[in-house]
């Protein structure tokens, strides 16, 4: 009687589960890997969660603050994760529309913590973390690589590591991983830095195939979590170019299924875009030219240069910054920064990979397409502050390796590595101490840009939630100044005037409010209920 039945179905793979010889093979092979992880590889991932934690450790309590509240408290979309396309669906005219698997993560925050802050902030943490890492394998792998050959495997991760680790506590990131719904940003960045990693890894590798494969699901994620993420196929080509292939028809022949799968994720961008307003960007902004805003630019990515090496004054909120119309020295410093990387590009230099990524991943952003709410955004340097960072440590390396003394270059890099990561993480420390609460951080704005109105209406905002009416109405005064022909400032302005008995001066601010926006509901009933009071119709 045959009674194989007995045993049970048999799959493939069963013995090497059920034989204890096989166990044992396994157990053995596992215990040889470990064997072979030296503290090495540990230190590195070690320090980053380390300092990780130490230099955002006082961030989870800050609250939702501006675009937070329109994208979590008063987001339907992230109430259930099932169906799984309702939180994949964001809602209109929020900084999380047209980003899907941003709002999705929000609405894993919210299945798990409902409002609760601290989950919020804890995943943002855990995503920069993730990509500090994923950049310092890339910069390892790629000093480690056949066009660059660095044959010292300690030198080559502790330059990763510095690289990671200056990049991670800057504090130009805290927008990024502070303030909630930036997660936008970092989420890309992440995506962003795994599609290269995956690349890298790809190459010269038996597992090819999965590792290309990873790679486009990567491109693909991250072009459902930011815009920016268009440029990522481009820098992917670009990077083969400068360190593996010999041009890029070369790139493009011995790797066309990569490339094809990469472009296919544009796809997922377009998409995610169809269904989008955008009022506030685009080439159609009669107030906004794409030349008034390209002429803009240069000023504005020096202001990012000089945050990059001295983080002071840093902003959330940069409303107000002044719209150039012709051409500047700012313009000129930056054409020529430019055609320099071109030029470095073209005579194959390795170097001007940075410059590109720099340039490439801001081209969004800061070129020829308007963004009107914001012509100016920190956030904008979580990746391209990478290759200004990489490239501070290669030129401190480059000019320490003349030291005739391993010994005493290792302790001059490392003492160095320290000062800087200390004195950067403790401005980091301290900047989270703005996000503690709405007020702060609107002071913190007015403080530093007393002519941005939208932060005085937001300061005096809040300062009349918390009953400071006569500090409320100083602000929205302020944001009157600054701003006349701003209506709401002008509305908010008379509805405190009003609480304070100033009818008079009340009818006047209301007034000016409907004649700069005729069609301000608000103002209108604001004005009739003073006019109403004094005994008069409207």
């Amino acid at each position: 009687m045959n009674r194989a039945w007995e045993r049970g179905p048999s799959f493939p793979g069963q013995n090497e589960f059920g034989d204890p010889a096989a166990r044992d093979r396994k157990a053995v092979s596992l215990r040889a890997a470990w064997s072979r992880l030296q503290p090495r590889d540990v230190i590195p991932p070690l320090v980053l969660v380390v300092v990780g934690l130490a230099v955002y450790h006082n961030s989870f309590a800050g609250p939702f603050i501006f675009d937070d509240i329109c994208s979590i408290p008063n987001n339907p979309h992230i109430r259930r994760l099932w169906p799984p396309w309702q939180a994949l669906s964001p809602p209109a005219h929020c900084t999380i529309e047209g980003r899907p698997l941003a709002n999705f993560s929000l609405a894993v925050n919210y299945a798990l913590g409902g409002l609760d802050v601290r989950g919020y902030h804890a995943f943002n943490l855990a995503v920069h973390v993730l990509a500090a890492l994923v950049l310092c394998g890339v910069v390892h792998r790629t000093l480690t690589g056949p066009r660059l050959q660095y044959a010292d495997s300690s030198t080559t991760r502790w330059l990763a590591l510095a690289a990671a680790l200056v990049w991670m506590v800057h504090p130009l990131q805290t927008e990024s991983v502070t303030y909630v719904v930036q997660r936008t940003e970092s989420l890309m960045g992440l995506f962003y830095l795994l599609t290269l990693y995956c690349v890298i890894r790809g190459h010269g590798s038996v597992h090819r195939p999965g590792w290309y494969a990873a790679a486009v699901v990567a491109s693909a994620m991250g072009m459902a979590c930011k815009e920016v993420m268009v440029t990522a196929p481009l820098i992917m080509l670009l990077y083969d170019r400068t360190f593996f292939s010999a041009s890029f028809r070369a790139a493009l022949r011995d790797r066309y299924r990569l490339y094809g799968g990469l472009a296919s994720t544009w796809l997922v961008l377009a998409a995610a875009q169809m269904a989008t307003s955008h009022p506030t960007a685009g080439f159609g902004l009669g107030h906004l030219t794409p030349w008034g805003y390209a002429m803009t630019q240069p000023g504005v990515i020096l202001h990012y240069l000089r945050l990059a090496l001295w983080p002071s004054p840093l902003v959330i909120d940069y409303y107000g910054w002044p719209i150039v119309r012709g051409i500047t020295a700012a313009a000129l410093v930056v054409a020529g920064l430019l055609s320099a990387t071109l030029w470095a590009l073209y005579r194959r230099r390795a170097v001007a990979f940075l410059g590109a990524w720099f340039f490439l991943i801001l081209a969004p952003t800061s070129s020829i397409l308007p963004l009107a709410g914001e012509v100016a955004a920190e956030r904008r340097m979580y990746l391209p502050l990478a290759a200004v960072v990489t490239l501070a440590v290669m030129a401190v390396h480059t000019v320490l390796r003349a030291t005739p003394r391993p010994h005493v270059r290792r302790g001059v890099q490392t003492a160095l590595l320290v000062i800087i990561t200390t004195a950067l993480g403790a401005v980091t420390v301290r900047r989270n101490e703005d996000y503690r609460s709405l007020i702060s951080i609107w002071k913190d704005v007015v403080t530093k840009r007393p002519n941005n109105a939208r932060a005085h209406m937001n300061l005096g905002h809040y300062l009349a939630e918390d009953r400071r009416i006569a500090e409320s109405r100083a602000e929205y005064a302020e944001a009157v100044r600054s701003e006349p022909t701003n209506a709401d400032a002008h509305y908010g302005l008379a509805v405190l005037l009003t609480l304070q008995g100033r009818t008079d001066d009340a009818i006047a601010e209301y007034s000016e409010a409907l004649r700069l926006n005729p069609n301000h509901a608000q103002a209108h009933a604001g004005l009739g209920a003073a006019l109403a009071r004094q005994g008069k119709r409207p």
